[in-house]
């Protein structure tokens, strides 16, 4: 055979195979398009509810005054989780600077294979102390420490039992396990406790609650869920996300400050707020549990150990709380001070005492309009809407810092009267 026809007896049925793919491409075509047709009327929608999250650059490093990319000068910041002004705090920068040098950069790889150093070690002995608990598990976050914990825990043969207000990852992790769940009305012992009748034939009964609801800053009444789950036989679970290290005399949180830190069983946290502001969640609890949760949570087996950089930060940040209660015993007053002018000027201001400060709006639009104008004052603080809270529950999440000064948080006040007054919301 010559070269030109072993050549064309090739081409021939290659044209065939593309002849016959093209129905199928364009089939592929099709679907992407109407993939994207479907997104963009989703990113429409939202848009015209104007509950678009936009996101602004920050230029600088996370503290009280921030440089934010289109705006002029130094940003006061209101809504950062940097509750004890740690983020940028020089013992910690320094901690973890360190770390990068003597651990380095990361470990490429999850602590059962060669991801555990002593750094690690000496964290989780730190928080397990710290809490006043037997043992403590290190996640990537704490959204991983909610969605590895229950699934664990419970099986089909037991009980959750959850507040219906619970954070999104309380909710996620939830929905992970077998057990019979139970949803009961927020912060209503009335309720739980006919929840708790209900679930006594199980064999384990598990009371899940944030200890402070992010959204609103109320505090769920441990005393009182407590008192219910030693009646039934429950055991109780707190997050701690936006207590820990502030709240309470010595700042360990809602447990402490309720006096029940021997009555609730588990709790759940983040070093991403008070304790640092970078990453990372864990688990503190029985010792049984936490050696239960390193042999079968996905989250903590199938995910990279936390950064020696990070876990440098986050242990200075502990160390700093164990030493002394100074830092979290500012917060009160400031947390007060702010609360108090505000409800003067004629806001209404969710939640009791806690810093987190919900400037309550109601309309998702005038929340997004209201911090856009807040941020010409000088002022960084964000508009929350449906799906983060209800429908009709828009606000603007004013979070208070042990950094604010007494200054900054008038200037705050200050601003919001003015805007306040300029979209008809005060007189």
């Amino acid at each position: 055979m010559s070269l030109g026809k072993a050549v064309r007896s090739l081409i021939k049925p290659a044209r065939g195979l593309l002849a016959s793919s093209e129905p199928a491409l364009k089939r592929s075509y099709a679907a992407v398009a109407e993939a994207r047709a479907v997104l963009e009327h989703e990113l429409d929608s939202i848009r015209a509810a104007g509950t678009w999250k936009a996101e602004r650059i920050i230029t600088s490093k996370q503290g009280p005054q921030i440089n934010v990319e289109g705006s002029r000068g130094s940003i006061l910041n209101f809504c950062a989780n940097n509750y004890l002004g740690l983020s940028s705090h020089p013992e910690v920068v320094q901690a973890g600077i360190e770390a990068l040098k003597t651990h380095g950069a990361g470990l490429s790889s999850v602590r059962f294979i060669c991801g555990t150093q002593n750094l690690h070690k000496n964290l989780e002995q730190k928080l397990a102390e710290f809490h006043e608990r037997e043992d403590c598990i290190l996640y990537a976050s704490c959204f991983d420490a909610n969605a590895g914990l229950f699934e664990v825990l419970l099986g089909p043969d037991d009980a959750v039992l959850s507040d219906e207000l619970n954070h999104a990852s309380i909710i996620d992790g939830i929905r992970l396990c077998r057990a019979k769940r139970l949803r009961y009305k927020h912060m209503d012992l009335s309720d739980l406790e006919v929840k708790l009748k209900e679930a006594q034939s199980s064999r384990m009964r598990l009371v899940v609650t944030d200890g402070v609801f992010s959204m609103d800053g109320d505090v769920a009444p441990l005393r009182g869920i407590c008192d219910l789950t030693e009646q039934y036989g429950a055991m109780v679970f707190i997050d701690e996300c936006h207590a820990t290290g502030f709240l309470g005399p010595r700042g360990r949180g809602t447990d402490e400050l309720l006096g029940v830190t021997d009555r609730v069983q588990i709790v759940n946290s983040t070093l991403g707020k008070a304790l640092g502001g970078a990453a990372g969640g864990y688990t503190v609890g029985p010792k049984p549990l936490i050696d239960l949760l390193r042999q079968r949570s996905r989250p903590y087996l199938f995910s990279n150990a936390l950064p020696p950089p990070v876990v440098g930060c986050a242990t200075r940040a502990v160390e700093l709380l164990l030493a002394s209660n100074e830092i979290a015993q500012s917060m009160t007053a400031k947390t007060m001070r702010f609360r108090n002018k505000m409800t003067q000027a004629g806001f209404t201001i969710a939640g009791s005492s806690h810093p987190i400060c919900p400037v309550m709006l109601g309309d998702a639009r005038l929340a997004s309009l209201m911090a856009d104008d807040m941020l010409k004052h000088g002022i960084y603080v964000i508009g929350f809407s449906y799906p983060v809270v209800p429908k009709g529950k828009a606000r603007i999440r004013v979070q208070i810092s042990a950094a604010h000064t007494d200054d900054d948080i008038d200037h705050c006040v200050d601003a919001f009267i003015q805007t306040g007054r300029k979209h008809g919301v005060i007189s």
